[in-house]
């Protein structure tokens, strides 16, 4: 079994989190990559090379005609927690091309006010980035972001299913 991370991209790993993290940095990506990301709000508000945070709060923008967080907002804010750590993985060592290729949810709540979704699976996609990186093979990964309303319930869950290949 192959190492979750390696020495060699740590230096990239800080730089990319450095940017990430700053809000106008961030907002400006948002803004050229992602834009529907930047009108519906979404922010990062942790990364570590473990789990990441992103927050989706319930406006004009993100709302549905029941008076809750449109499920495609959430889906965003979900895949974006595990792609901003997809993206820190993939920093450093030689391109990965990542891709999602499943996407599951389950809805327990009604989303109102802000959700924050955490993904914690960070140690596995290393993991798969690093064997893709040693093989030269496509890894595939199924990273969980749940999210959580401000009184911590759990309003909906989102299994993404993350595939890595090493670029030659």
């Amino acid at each position: 079994m192959l190492p979750a991370t390696s020495p060699i991209p740590a230096p990239a790993q800080a730089a990319f989190r450095q940017q990430v993290l700053n809000p106008f940095k961030l907002r400006l990506f948002m803004l050229q990559k992602l834009p529907m990301a930047w009108l519906a709000g979404l922010r990062l508000v942790a990364l570590t090379p473990e789990a990441a945070t992103v927050t989706v709060p319930f406006k004009y923008l993100t709302q549905n005609p029941f008076r809750s967080i449109y499920f495609a907002c959430l889906a965003m804010a979900a895949e974006l927690a595990s792609g901003m750590l997809a993206m820190l993985h993939t920093q450093g060592g030689g391109p990965v091309s990542m891709l999602v290729v499943g996407l599951e949810a389950d809805f327990s709540k009604k989303a109102t006010g802000l959700v924050s979704f955490g993904c914690a699976d960070g140690a596995a996609i290393a993991q798969a980035v690093a064997e893709s990186r040693a093989t030269g093979e496509g890894r595939t990964v199924q990273a969980t972001a749940t999210g959580t309303d401000a009184a911590g319930d759990v309003v909906a869950r989102f299994r993404i299913t993350w595939s890595f290949r090493a670029k030659p």
